[in-house]
């Protein structure tokens, strides 16, 4: 385990890359013993800093969602982050791409919750209980970490790679659209360049909700009516730059579009 000077350390450290618009080093490669839990212990003091600045948490997001990715990073598990309200956008909204580093682009669905959850024992039931709405979404993942050349620690303790997120407009009852099966159809300046169904999040985006329930509910944190979940990637992630535009549609839920200026 890192002492907490070694963990305040790297907090600033991604908090000034942050902050600058600068990439560093991949904190495994100067600290190859780091854990997972040190790297959330990072991730909590780098968003202690971002709320000091007045932001405000407003949701969590899952990463690391798909087997592709997990066998990439050499993990069994998924990953979460947290929303801050200096992050969202609405669907048409310019973003300055000179606000990110290296970002990308990736097709999800959202969820929005009426009720309180907390686990363990949260069940797939019980989320769909909870949601008042899904949508579809654009999550701008960006990077601090030189290269998009990260292992699992990296990625969490960057507050698990979180850039900006964008939403649709409309909100869409769960139990009306096959989570499941829904398709997703990913477009970057008039063409289609990732294609996606919600199986590819855990099998069911609702699976990813259910780990993150279960697994901040071992921490004693609960999730709270009125935050907005990212429940993973349906398809490949899209590099992206200023002059791009993109739109995501997917099947039953709606589309979302986004612009980069």
């Amino acid at each position: 385990m890192m002492n907490n000077s070694l963990v305040n350390d790297a907090a600033e450290l991604l908090y000034a890359a942050l902050r600058k618009g600068e990439v560093v080093d991949p904190l495994t490669s100067h600290h190859p013993d780091v854990t997972v839990d040190d790297a959330y212990a990072i991730q909590q003091q780098l968003m202690a800093r971002r709320l000091r600045d007045g932001e405000r948490i407003i949701g969590k997001k899952i990463g690391v969602t798909s087997q592709a990715v997990m066998n990439m990073l050499g993990v069994n598990q998924p990953d979460f982050g947290i929303l801050t309200d200096a992050m969202v956008f609405n669907s048409g909204d310019p973003i300055p791409a000179s606000s990110l580093i290296q970002p990308k682009a990736e097709g999800e669905i959202a969820f929005v919750l009426k009720h309180d959850l907390m686990g363990p024992g949260v069940t797939a039931a019980d989320v769909l209980r909870a949601t008042e709405g899904v949508m579809a979404c654009f999550e701008i993942v960006d990077s601090r970490i030189r290269d998009w050349k990260i292992k699992i620690q990296d990625t969490v303790a960057d507050n698990a790679s979180c850039g900006v997120f964008v939403l649709s407009s409309a909100l869409i009852d769960p139990r009306d659209v096959d989570l499941i099966t829904c398709g997703m159809v990913l477009e970057k300046n008039g063409e289609v360049v990732v294609t996606g169904a919600g199986a590819a999040t855990m099998n069911s985006p609702v699976n990813a909700v259910v780990w993150l329930a279960n697994t901040l509910g071992r921490l004693g944190i609960g999730l709270k009516a009125g935050e907005i979940i990212l429940s993973g990637a349906l398809g490949a992630m899209v590099p992206v730059k200023a002059g791009d535009n993109l739109r995501v549609t997917i099947g039953g839920i709606g589309s979302c579009a986004v612009r980069f200026v």
